[in-house]
């Protein structure tokens, strides 16, 4: 199967800092860009707190990386373009080559 690896996207982790309070905070930094295809997967629709509630995944193929290689994602890591913001949920071979990964995804909405 081919894929057409043409938008780039940063691969970004989370570095979790204590506050000094029993608190922590968040931020993240950039590990470098992938060459990406992005699918959409299935959408879904849940009873919001004041509307419903609209939920898309997306299915991101990239270049392979051997396990423990700091270029091949994780489920505890994202993916960035622009202002869009993919969490990872899963990763996995996308062929019996084991050449490409497909990253399942959801896309986080700010609100």
């Amino acid at each position: 199967m081919r894929y057409a690896l043409n938008r780039p996207m940063r691969l970004e982790e989370a570095v979790v800092t204590p506050d000094g309070l029993g608190g922590y905070s968040t931020a993240w930094t950039e590990l470098g860009t992938l060459w990406a295809e992005l699918r959409a997967g299935s959408g879904t629709e849940r009873r919001g707190a004041i509307a419903p509630e609209g939920r898309m995944t997306f299915r991101i193929y990239l270049r392979a990386a051997p396990q423990g290689s700091p270029q091949r994602p994780r489920p505890d890591q994202r993916l960035r373009e622009g202002a869009r913001v993919f969490t990872i949920l899963a990763v996995s071979e996308a062929d019996p080559q084991g050449s490409f990964l497909v990253c399942h995804a959801r896309e986080e909405v700010p609100a």
